[in-house]
């Protein structure tokens, strides 16, 4: 059990306003992401995993959106590849400074390179990993092409991007059926019907959510030669795409 428990949406409010990655969030964010995304544990140990089957010597392996850093946690603690160095990015000051004291606290493992910053306006270079890990869906529409785009041209032969989504379907039955299911899961981790309508309510036009097949045809398109779902849990889903 997570020491700061998730209580965000317990009670009724008035005007909720739209979600964000703000003090109070990183304060309950583990607590809230491993009772919210079903899988979440397994795919973070899986990213340590994959991370260590690809990373080459003299890279680097960018976190994209890295939150309080678990996917980064996970890789630096699994990496055997020398002289490789983790660039975990978030443009939230919150999760940033939270991140870089529990590193402050961590000794040995890979180098770790903390950076606050928008992801859009960053440029990679000689990359072997990139973890976008429920990252994406937070960033518009119209500018995830783009941002894929550079992905891949900062990326080294043989690379790996590891894309962890929130997924629409576009069969009507399969996206009640799935909705349903991540809210029983939901209920199951101890949220009641309020607080999983009003998280619902702040997170309407800010999570984005998109098919596999729209996510697979925009990674071709930017030049990924293969995409695959390696992992999925009702409607999140982690994707595996090869350079």
């Amino acid at each position: 059990m997570y020491p700061n428990k998730d209580s965000l949406y317990a009670s009724p409010l008035g005007e909720i306003g739209a979600f964000k990655f703000d003090d109070k969030v990183v304060d309950v964010f583990p607590d809230m992401i491993s009772r919210s995304v079903p899988g979440y544990s397994a795919i973070i140990s899986a990213i340590g995993l994959l991370a260590n089957r690809f990373c080459q010597d003299h890279s680097r392996c960018y976190d994209l959106g890295c939150s309080l850093g678990a996917a980064t946690l996970s890789m630096r603690q699994q990496i055997n590849a020398k002289e490789c160095r983790i660039i975990a990015i978030d443009n939230s000051e919150a999760m940033v400074r939270q991140l870089r004291q529990v590193l402050a606290r961590e000794e040995g493992g890979v180098d770790v390179e903390v950076q606050c910053a928008d992801i859009r306006d960053v440029d990679l270079n000689d990359a072997s990993v990139v973890v976008l890990n429920f990252t994406l869906q937070f960033i518009p529409l119209a500018d995830r092409k783009a941002l894929l785009s550079k992905v891949y041209q900062g990326m080294l032969p043989g690379g790996v991007l590891i894309l962890s989504e929130k997924l629409r379907f576009s069969d009507n039955r399969q996206q009640e059926l799935q909705t349903e299911m991540h809210h029983a899961f939901k209920k199951a981790q101890g949220y009641s019907d309020l607080e999983i309508s009003q998280k619902r309510t702040a997170l309407e036009n800010v999570l984005i959510a998109e098919t596999f097949a729209e996510h697979q045809q925009r990674l071709l398109e930017v030049g990924f030669s293969s995409v695959e779902v390696w992992f999925q849990y009702f409607n999140f889903a982690s994707m595996i795409a090869l350079k």
